[in-house]
């Protein structure tokens, strides 16, 4: 028996790390980061998990796949760095503090994208929650200006409509739009656009898009971002805020929901305190301490009670009686055990 409760509790371990492994274990920035072209940053990581065999870190730019930047073992200090990455990047690595960030020096636009925390676990690879890191250059703004639309606060359920118009010069390479949603709690998310460019040959384009979400959450909220990508970088929009309201009925039926709860324990609590005192009535002209263990009982509500009447018989004449059993109250409990 001995071997296999030592199995089972093995199995139940593994069980425990395998649960615990998830995306919130990875302690990562998210949302959107600006830095200037030419400056030096840090993304910062940590996961101090005892399952982690291997840090990675990857980028990905808009409309393309992610690509390793690099990979280290958990306990030692040194990275392997992919040749794209190997003249500029570095991984800052404390292996007993679970620290693997990543800093980029001399940035480039072209190292605008959206950077993830990686680990493997257990042959499990996690993705923390992500990072857009906007490169931003002297003239990047002021030679393609992106016009956003502003909204008004939007009821649940609402749906959501926003246009952003750009004027981009033709040049070599893909030119694309995209929406990205940045918030403070979560993840920074994006949303493809199709762009819809008119221009004369060999003259600038004028490009816009939309976003349209139907059936709007409260998790919709956050600032949207129109970007462009052209010419090796990426060119960001003011940003619309939007603001998703709660409807006034549903705040009506939160509020009835409050009373109803306050009347409930307000009615629990007078149940409980007329029972005290029909306890300690019937405990009349018993010893303190048998009401007091009556009473203890009232205390504890989530116990079920079970009560043993029990046939008590006089002894015979000319023997002394320990007790009087006409002035004796004796309760027997029963607890139900909840799992």
């Amino acid at each position: 028996m001995e071997p296999l409760f030592t199995f089972l509790l093995l199995l139940f371990k593994l069980c425990e790390l395998f649960n615990f492994i998830k995306t919130y274990d990875i302690i990562q920035e998210t949302g959107i980061r600006a830095a200037n072209a030419g400056e030096t940053v840090t993304l910062p990581c940590s996961c101090q998990h005892n399952a982690i065999t291997y840090f990675f870190w990857y980028q990905q730019k808009l409309g393309h796949k992610p690509h390793l930047i690099s990979n280290r073992m958990k306990h030692s200090k040194e990275s392997i760095i992919s040749p794209a990455y190997k003249d500029r990047f570095q991984v800052l690595s404390e292996p007993e503090e679970g620290l693997n960030n990543l800093m980029i020096i001399d940035l480039k636009p072209s190292d605008s994208g959206t950077y993830y925390c990686v680990i493997l676990a257990f042959n499990t690879i996690e993705f923390g929650q992500g990072l857009f890191l906007h490169i931003k250059t002297a003239s990047s703004n002021t030679q393609l200006p992106i016009q956003q639309s502003a909204l008004s606060p939007l009821q649940l359920g609402d749906s959501l409509n926003l246009s952003c118009s750009v004027s981009a010069e033709p040049c070599k390479g893909e030119q694309s739009l995209y929406w990205l949603r940045h918030t403070a709690s979560q993840p920074s998310l994006m949303y493809p656009s199709a762009k819809n460019c008119i221009g004369l040959k060999n003259g600038p384009l004028h490009c816009t898009s939309n976003l349209e979400l139907n059936s709007v959450m409260s998790s919709d909220a956050g600032t949207y971002y129109c970007a462009l990508t052209s010419c090796g970088m990426v060119v960001f929009g003011e940003g619309t805020n939007v603001e998703i309201l709660a409807s006034s009925f549903l705040v009506y039926v939160l509020g009835v929901a409050v009373v109803i709860s306050i009347i409930g324990l307000l009615f629990l609590s007078f149940l409980r305190n007329k029972l005290k005192s029909k306890l300690c009535m019937s405990c009349a002209g018993t010893s303190k301490p048998q009401c007091s263990e009556a009473l203890e009982i009232t205390e504890n509500q989530t116990e079920n009670l079970h009560y043993a009447a029990l046939n008590i018989k006089r002894k015979a004449e000319g023997q002394q009686q320990e007790d009087d059993p006409v002035s004796t109250c004796v309760y027997s409990t029963v607890k139900s055990r909840k799992e």
